[in-house]
């Protein structure tokens, strides 16, 4: 073992640095060894110096680690890093995407509170509010994401949050955070953004106004497909509550995915570049294909909210969606003759992914909330990679081909 390392000069001094300093240096501290790489901590408990330091920490009275579901020293540098790429006072790691979102509400609603979701959201998260949480008294009410007026008015007094995804999956709509900020805080409410799809690299909102952020890390933050977590950031006020509830009910990242996580922060801002400019170069020569209706992609001036996204974020993100001629049959048939880009359902992977939402990420709802949130039969989502874009437009093109 190497001599104790000096406290007072653990990696850098990170005062007023810049976004892509905070990426790869944020939050890590060196152990004794004086490892320069962030070191993995694969433990589930702590060994503690006698009974009374044990009954001290467990009490709260002395700093220090007492159990992994509690707090890990790979799990705090990825909640540490995340939140200083997001602004946020504090950060803490989930299990998956989900289990951010089910911390968020379950810690701060009660039985009796209303909640607004946008209506272009995520499947699982309908099924989450409508199966789940109206079960334990949660009121809840959808508005369409870019009805800045219907937001105002479908708040009521006991409105708690506001749950939005912007850009939403799969459509990219956009809703103009400051200003539903504003809204919701005029009448007492918090502002939740799912930052999933534009991760801190593209988009900030808590500097826009929002209370608290959530990601699925599953996605652009690890990078490559390989591992399930998530993360909520927000002022420490609100993730008080939300720490409690994660340590108390368990949902807790592993500190193997946490270490991926941190890893993958390092690179994400290079990565996201990359994925925009393929996934404009796509949407472009997507609309000017015959068999394409519409496409969804805000980096197109013919996207409703094209000048927010220029306001609003430093890049349009990764995802194009696109509705094809034939409907279902049709989605299904250009799906199933790609050959280099993978049928999935998960993103922000440097492999390019295709899905057809309507029947897998939206395929639990009913017709009726399809509908409302615009999932059409004829919709395909892809997920832009890092592939050669000339490859990507040449396996699109057998999918056009056979409608």
């Amino acid at each position: 073992m190497t001599d104790q390392w000096d406290a007072g000069r653990l990696d850098s001094d990170l005062e007023g640095v810049g976004f892509d300093t905070l990426a790869v240096r944020a939050g890590q501290s060196r152990s004794p060894e004086a490892e320069h790489s962030e070191a993995l901590f694969l433990t589930s408990s702590y060994v503690f110096r006698t009974a009374a330091d044990a009954a001290a920490r467990f009490a709260g009275e002395t700093p220090g680690n007492v159990y992994s579901r509690y707090t890990n020293p790979s799990v705090r540098v990825f909640e540490e890093r995340l939140a200083a790429m997001e602004g946020a006072e504090q950060a803490v790691a989930t299990s998956t995407g989900m289990a951010a979102l089910l911390a968020v509400v379950m810690s701060l609603c009660s039985a009796g509170d209303h909640v607004l979701v946008s209506q272009s959201v995520f499947g699982s998260t309908i099924s989450l509010f409508e199966k789940y949480f109206k079960r334990f008294g949660v009121q809840v009410d959808y508005v369409p994401l870019v009805d800045l007026n219907g937001w105002e008015k479908a708040i009521k007094a006991n409105t708690k949050l506001l749950v939005v995804e912007s850009p939403s999956n799969p459509l990219a709509e956009l809703v103009d955070i400051a200003a539903l900020s504003e809204i919701a805080h005029a009448r007492g409410a918090m502002l939740v953004v799912d930052n999933c799809f534009s991760t801190p690299a593209l988009q900030q909102p808590l500097k826009l106004g929002a209370d608290i952020v959530f990601h699925s890390a599953t996605k652009f933050i690890d990078g490559q497909g390989r591992c399930m977590g998530g993360v909520v950031a927000g002022r420490a006020e609100q993730m008080k509550e939300v720490v409690g509830f994660l340590r108390t009910a368990g949902p807790t990242l592993s500190p193997f995915n946490a270490w991926i996580f941190t890893k993958g922060l390092e690179t994400l801002k290079l990565r996201m570049r990359a994925h925009c400019e393929s996934a404009q170069l796509l949407a472009e020569w997507l609309e000017q294909q015959e068999g394409v209706e519409k496409v969804h992609y805000a980096g197109l001036p013919s996207h409703p909210q094209h000048e927010l996204a220029k306001r609003q974020m430093s890049g349009f993100g990764a995802v194009v969606s696109f509705e094809v001629k034939g409907g279902k049959e049709g989605a299904w048939r250009f799906i199933d003759a790609t050959r280099v880009i993978s049928i999935t359902t998960n993103l922000g992977d440097s492999k390019t992914t295709i899905a057809h939402p309507a029947t897998t990420s939206h395929g639990r709802l009913t017709p009726q909330e399809r509908e409302a949130a615009g999932i059409r039969d004829s919709l395909i989502r892809v997920a832009v990679g890092l592939e050669d874009v000339a490859d990507l437009k040449a396996d699109l093109a057998r999918g056009l081909a056979v409608l």
